[in-house]
């Protein structure tokens, strides 16, 4: 293995590392959407990997422990993670057309199956068998 290897392999372990920190504290935004997609994109931790597994895009909020599917702003469940479902208390912010710009801190997107709220991570530990 030389240096670069090794230098790529130790910056992608820190930017998961702050990546899934800013996840667990942090609002979620559009574009904190976008780049969990691509620090996932080669997993089965995006919607698109891992749907024939029973896996639906959802959220999960700390604070009182409920699980959602994403939905669209009608309620229609989305097959991707869209901010425009979600209950209004978890919204921060909206844009001058309404669609939601962030959510309070403490959600966290992730999966459902059978009920159960998974974590990106665990939604990878889970496919791996």
């Amino acid at each position: 293995m030389n240096d670069l290897h090794i230098q790529a392999q130790t910056t992608t372990g820190t930017s998961q590392d702050q990546e899934r920190a800013r996840r667990l504290h942090g609002a979620l935004t559009e574009a904190s959407l976008r780049n969990e997609n691509v620090l996932y994109a080669r997993t089965r931790g995006v919607s698109q990997n891992n749907g024939s597994f029973g896996f639906r895009p959802g959220y999960f909020d700390r604070a009182s422990g409920q699980a959602v599917l994403s939905r669209f702003a009608d309620g229609t469940p989305a097959p991707v993670h869209l901010l425009d479902g979600l209950p209004a208390s978890w919204i921060l912010d909206r844009d001058h057309a309404g669609h939601v710009t962030a959510t309070r801190q403490g959600i966290v997107s992730g999966f459902i199956r059978d009920g159960r709220f998974y974590t990106r991570e665990e939604a990878i530990t889970a496919t791996a068998h």
